[in-house]
């Protein structure tokens, strides 16, 4: 896809999350809207998958290791075609398969997931079962920066790096903010990169709104051969949204109406410009 594309698939993806936790009166927009262009070029560009044969045994894995992001996840996988995008509104609603955190049974979920700081160790065991198998898939596992205050995550990067997993991409979501506000006031985990680094990880640092940063970035990863790799992408939370960018309190919480239209105002006008 062209960058002009993927930008109008990650408005798509983004209106689905807002109207998803507008619906669920319920959820976290903030944080899923920060890596709506992650979850695009993840889905739209980057990964083996196959929306009509979802289990397919050589697909890419993903496994959403900040799990409360699960509107963008969810929005992705229906705008891919995973299941329908009408499907969205009956977030968190009793008796729907699309409840607040990810869910194996739900089609292109690859692992439950929620309780932070799991994630990739779910996903560092998908990856050494790979290379166990001697099978070519490739596993994705996306973290948010609060998340990394969990000391699973380190138990689990460990072993990664001393595994040279190569197979494994670890994305960090630096959008700099959790839900009781800056990560750096309330337990920094900075520097980032070199923590990584010090687990023996390949690292790279983009801009996770930038496509062509996002483009280099994954395609550095897989050239890298003898190291797991962690992409530290920086974002704003809230993007796109005008009233929910780089503002703590949208972590979880949904709109009302009013703010629902102010936000798909903002995502049309977007949308406009993409034309």
């Amino acid at each position: 896809m062209t960058n002009l594309e993927l930008q109008r698939q990650a408005n798509e993806v983004r209106k689905g999350i807002v109207t998803a936790v507008h619906s669920a009166k319920a959820g976290h927009p903030g944080g899923s809207l920060s890596a709506a262009d992650v979850f695009t070029y993840l889905y739209f560009e980057e990964m083996n998958i196959d929306p009509k044969n979802p289990d397919k045994e050589d697909r890419d894995r993903f496994v959403l290791s900040k799990g409360h992001t699960a509107p963008g996840l969810y929005s992705t996988l229906a705008n891919r075609g995973y299941f329908p995008v009408e499907d969205l509104k009956t977030l968190r609603k009793l008796g729907s398969y699309l409840q607040g955190h990810p869910c194996i049974h739900i089609p292109g979920v690859d692992m439950s997931s929620g309780s932070l700081g799991q994630g990739i160790s779910a996903a560092v065991g998908m990856a050494l079962g790979g290379k166990m198998s001697d099978k070519s898939f490739r596993v994705y596992t996306l973290l948010g920066d609060g998340e990394i205050q969990e000391g699973q995550v380190w138990e689990a990067a460990m072993f990664a790096g001393h595994r040279k997993l190569d197979n494994l991409c670890v994305i960090v979501d630096n959008n700099g903010l959790q839900i009781d506000g800056k990560i750096e006031d309330v337990c920094s985990p900075y520097p980032i990169d070199k923590k990584f680094e010090a687990f023996n990880f390949h690292v790279i640092n983009c801009d996770a709104h930038d496509f062509d940063a996002l483009r280099a970035a994954f395609n550095e990863a897989k050239a890298t051969k003898g190291q797991p790799t962690a992409i530290i992408v920086k974002s704003v939370k809230g993007k796109g949204v005008s009233f929910m960018e780089n503002n703590a309190g949208w972590h979880g919480k949904a709109p009302n109406d009013e703010e629902y239209a102010i936000a798909m105002a903002d995502l049309e006008k977007i949308g406009a410009a993409l034309q």
